[in-house]
């Protein structure tokens, strides 16, 4: 693997498959349906991939695990604008991840390797295993898939372990605050309400508020990192370090996917 000059990670197409979990047909087949961007050409031109070719995915394994066909998921990346950033994409994926159920599971060592989208040390695992993203289980981990592909992220931040575990609780403690509050006010606004109709708003509802609480929080989060490279004397790194979901998730069009969800699945990409 190389880097680019903005040393982003520059993969060949055997890496690039590799990381994302999938076959290097199934980029192929991506690329020429224009799933994803094509590759930069490198020397010998040889294509090199990088962060958002990763991210896109992410995101098209998102929305096939919830049963979007090939052709929905093109209508839904076409819905998309055209540069989003990596993150931006990683935050469409954590709304879109955000409707299906928890899903966790005891996976041997192999193949949480497998399910990582890339080889694991087993020092990296036991990192894993101190930010609670697996929990050994016998003689395999248990592990929620959403929650895994973000513990492996973060196996390249150089934070510790417990820093991580921290910011995890202080996340967790501050959502459940939201989420109370959020129900609490649609319940009241909903009490009068059939019950069949407020099955239907919540449905509805959920991708929006995870949407609306992603972008704030995004907003916010710059704020603070501008606020603290400001007080050092760095102001200029903040607009970058915190980046602004608004041109990415709440500009993108996310929406429920229901209503373009095709349950039969046609494609052959879905064989990644």
């Amino acid at each position: 693997m190389t880097t680019t000059d903005t040393g982003e990670p520059a993969l060949t197409i055997d890496e690039l498959a590799a990381r994302a979990g999938v076959t290097v047909r199934t980029v192929r087949f991506y690329g020429t349906r224009g799933l994803l961007p094509p590759p930069a050409i490198g020397p010998r031109r040889v294509g090199r991939y990088g962060g958002e070719h990763l991210a896109r995915l992410a995101l098209i394994e998102e929305l096939q695990h919830q049963g979007m066909t090939l052709a929905a998921i093109e209508r839904y990346l076409g819905q998309l604008p055209p540069d989003l950033s990596p993150h931006d994409l990683a935050l469409h994926r954590a709304v879109v991840a955000s409707w299906a159920p928890e899903a966790v599971e005891t996976v041997t060592r192999e193949e949480l390797g497998r399910r990582a989208g890339r080889p694991v040390t087993d020092e990296e695992v036991g990192r894993l295993v101190a930010m609670d993203v697996a929990v050994p289980d016998g003689d395999g981990y248990r592990v929620d898939a959403g929650l895994l592909r973000l513990g492996v992220e973060l196996l390249d931040v150089p934070l510790s372990p417990e820093t991580v575990l921290a910011a995890r609780t202080a996340l967790l403690e501050h959502s459940r605050a939201a989420a109370r509050d959020l129900s609490r006010l649609l319940r009241d606004a909903v009490a009068e309400r059939d019950a069949r109709d407020v099955r239907s708003l919540s449905a509805h509802m959920h991708p929006l508020v995870v949407q609306a609480l992603l972008t704030t929080f995004q907003r916010s989060l710059r704020e603070e990192l501008r606020e603290w490279l400001d007080r050092d004397g760095d102001g200029d790194a903040g607009t970058g370090a915190g980046g602004d979901a608004s041109g990415g998730v709440a500009s993108g069009g996310v929406g429920t996917p229901g209503g373009a969800v095709d349950r039969a699945d046609t494609g052959p990409g879905a064989a990644g």
